[in-house]
């Protein structure tokens, strides 16, 4: 039930500017009948009115006056005395932007003025000025614990205020006061507030619209005002006609089931993952069964049977490829497997990597094999397995280091940022997605933290695949099975524990961000979508160069680095030129010493003789004699990625988008995608299979990438605008009435990270009784 401003008996008093008077005069007065007079500095004049308060009826009074003789040098106080208040207002009135007053003065002239009060009932649709604001009031029915007031407008300006507050006199209904208690938000076109029961003791509250008197909070051009003394400046017609509906919000059953949906589709990838795994272990066992039936197994049978049994074929390494992979030849040959390499008895002691580095077991200088120009795996992997193991289980420990001590102060800070917004009512810190912003508890957006649970679950999931798979390939190594110590892609699972710590600290931090979306935290949200784009890219280059890939701390070294950009560009470059051409220009040369790094395996140095060899390189090479690229397909990756790199750094210079965290993003990205389709390109022309699972994980995946970014796109809010022109992108929930399109993005998103992981460890079976050559 709505209904305007209650008053029980009152008495409006019009007093000059001048604090004493000679003459008092008291007029009783009726509802309805306009009264004109003229007060001057020596008297006062009150109007008294006596109201019947209806226990089971609810109305309001409106006092409308309006000055006959307009003067700035002579303005009228208006004192409204009731039973419990008293409400004082001045006409004309001095709004910040339209009048500038520096100073006060005292006048004798008479003013004359009219004034009126009338009891009115409620309406829908209203029409209100930057001096008349409207309220109304709303009673909570029986059975409804919770509604959604929205108000709609056909035009964006003028800016307004939506306040809800709560049953108490004065109601708060101008510009420079309705922010006081309540609620409240600015808004053009569309504004919504979800309002609880539990929060109005009273079990009612005033729904109050305010006209501003500028533009500038709503994203309006901020107008010109002369600075002259008293000049009353025509604020033009800042009138705006609305719509308040009022409906009740989702039930206790709704959250249920939305929670009980959430949490079902990702238990079901559980269930999925158990049955495969079944399948897959009935299989071997078939396969184990078959191979005993024959009375006489040549040496490869042999060795087949031994990965059935230990299950190292389910261990398999990434469907992906390198660098080195391009060079035609990938070092695998089918050859008898009657010699055992390596002895795996020797003590455990003294495994340090830098007592490995000098490559001195294998009587090899490594600037001699890794330039070689047909490399093979084994030319990359010839430091003790136990070195390399722990090199890379450090990227899984330090990556669980920087999840505490970043998730920590983040938590801490958002839940601040809840706080204020409980406390002081302001709406627009945040940026929700009004429309469909279900509270729970403190929180203001439930629905939007519990989508990201496909993050932590699916992470959770990745993690025990990767275990199961490295006890089984362990299991293998004690009983120094010849599949697993010689054959295929070396085994190295740290960088995959990172990968799926990586996307379960994705999940709690993008949770960390919808409890209070805005622009000063939105790197929480991104700042793990660089870590998993950059551990992706560090694994596929991993797998055929072990020896030679970055270690732990290099990695998240620069991927700090990128981060702290990431923070400058959000704070300091909107429309920043300087800012852009300094992050251009430290882009491209990134790019190209990445692309040294990676040409030349790491074999050259950055020191004060770098010009000077790249000189006589181009003239021996170049100008001396026309050479083509010792690696050709090395050169043509690097080439095109130098391309997309330089496009893209031109972009941000020329365009320079607001959003630079989702800019930097798109680098990241733009990269993975570049080397994962050489990857496969490498593959197909190495001669090398793709499984059929893992053909059909990556189409399944790239179907489920589309459709979550169709989502993404839909923009239901955005920090790049005023909290009032994010709210016009606002829309309805479209899934069991509980989730949007953002919230969807979460579900699809998360699941098809978790197919892009998988399909590192699950496909490329065809490698793994092959032996590297050494």
């Amino acid at each position: 039930m709505l209904s305007l401003f209650l008053s029980q008996k009152t008495s409006l008093i019009a007093n000059f500017d001048v604090p004493r008077f000679h003459d008092v005069v008291q007029k009783d007065a009726q509802f309805g009948v306009p009264y004109q007079d003229t007060v001057t500095s020596h008297n006062q004049t009150i109007y008294s009115f006596n109201h019947t308060v209806s226990r089971n009826k609810t109305e309001g009074v409106r006092v409308s006056v309006e000055l006959l003789s307009a003067s700035t040098k002579s303005p009228i106080l208006f004192v409204i005395r009731q039973k419990q208040a008293v409400l004082s207002f001045q006409v004309p009135l001095i709004l910040p932007m339209v009048t500038v007053k520096r100073y006060h003065t005292h006048t004798w002239m008479n003013t004359s003025y009219q004034t009126n009060l009338n009891c009115l009932n409620f309406c829908t649709r209203s029409g209100i000025k930057f001096s008349k604001s409207s309220f109304f009031k709303y009673v909570f029915p029986d059975g409804v614990d919770t509604v959604i007031v929205k108000v709609n407008s056909e035009k964006n300006f003028p800016c307004s205020v939506m306040s809800i507050q709560d049953i108490q006199c004065p109601v708060y209904d101008l510009d420079n006061n309705v922010a006081f208690i309540g609620m409240y938000q600015t808004m053009t076109k569309k504004g919504a507030i979800t309002v609880q029961r539990k929060d109005f003791p009273s079990n009612s509250f005033y729904v109050v619209v305010v006209v501003k008197t500028e533009d500038e909070a709503c994203g309006g051009p901020l107008k010109y005002y002369p600075l002259l003394p008293d000049e009353l400046l025509d604020a033009g017609n800042r009138s705006k006609t609305l719509d308040v509906v009022v409906y009740p919000a989702i039930d206790s059953e709704v959250y249920v089931m939305g929670m009980l949906f959430c949490l079902g589709i990702f238990l079901s990838f559980y269930v999925l993952t158990f049955l495969v795994a079944c399948i897959e272990n009935k299989r071997m066992n078939r396969k184990r069964e078959g191979f005993l039936k024959p009375g006489d197994m040549s040496p490869a049978e042999t060795g087949n049977l031994a990965t059935a049994d230990n299950g190292s074929t389910i261990s398999s390494e990434p469907v992906t490829d390198s660098l080195a992979s391009a060079e035609g030849n990938y070092g695998y040959m089918e050859r008898s497997l009657d010699t055992v390499g390596r002895c795996r008895q020797e003590s455990l002691s003294s495994v340090e990597e830098d007592d490995y580095d000098t490559l001195a077991d294998i009587d090899s200088d490594k600037n001699i094999v890794r330039t070689k120009k047909y490399l093979c795996v084994s030319d990359l992997a010839r430091k003790d397995k136990r070195v390399l193991n722990k090199k890379y289980q450090i990227y899984f420990w330090n990556i669980a280091t920087i999840a505490v001590f970043y998730a920590l102060p983040v938590i801490q800070l958002v839940i601040t940022y809840q706080t204020v917004v409980n406390v002081t009512g302001n709406q627009d810190i945040c940026y929700y997605n009004f429309l469909c912003a279900h509270p729970l508890g403190a929180l203001s957006s439930f629905n939007n933290i519990l989508s990201n649970l496909g993050y932590v679950m699916l992470g959770l999931l990745f993690l025990l695949i990767v275990l199961q798979r490295d006890i089984i390939h362990n299991r293998a190594l004690m009983r120094n099975d010849i599949n697993a110590l010689e054959c295929g892609i070396p085994k190295h699972f740290g960088l995959f524990y990172a990968m799926g710590t990586a996307l379960m600290m994705e999940g709690l931090l993008s949770a960390c961000y919808h409890v209070c979306p805005n622009y000063t935290n939105f790197q929480f949200d991104t700042s793990f979508m660089y870590m998993i784009a950059g551990l992706c890219m560090l694994k596929l280059y991993q797998k055929r160069h072990p020896d030679i890939n970055a270690s732990a701390y290099t990695a998240y070294a620069c991927l700090a680095a990128v981060i702290f950009f990431s923070v400058l560009g959000v704070v300091f470059g909107k429309g920043n030129t300087a800012f852009w051409i300094v992050f251009s220009v430290i882009h491209i040369l990134a790019t190209m010493l990445l692309s040294t790094q990676l040409y030349y395996m790491g074999r050259w140095r950055l020191d004060s003789g770098i010009l000077r060899r790249m000189l006589y390189l181009i003239y021996t090479d170049c100008i001396r004699q026309c050479s083509g690229p010792m690696y050709i397909d090395r050169m043509v990756l690097l080439v095109m990625g130098n391309i997309v790199n330089w496009s893209l750094a031109a972009y941000g210079l020329i365009k320079r988008p607001n959003d630079f965290a989702s800019y930097l993003l798109a680098i990241a990205i733009c990269n993975l995608l570049l080397y994962f389709a050489f990857y496969i390109i490498m593959k197909l022309r190495s001669g090398e299979r793709i499984k059929c699972l893992a053909l059909v994980c990556v189409l399944f995946t790239a179907v489920v990438w589309g459709f979550a970014l169709f989502f993404f796109f839909q923009g239901l809010s955005t920090w790049q605008k005023t909290p009032a022109e994010s709210r016009e992108h606002n829309r309805d929930c479209i899934l069991l009435s509980f989730f949007d399109d953002h919230d969807i993005w979460h579900f699809l998103s998360s699941i098809a990270m978790f197919g892009s992981f998988l399909v590192s460890p699950n496909p490329a079976l065809s490698l793994l009784t092959y032996r590297r050559r050494y």
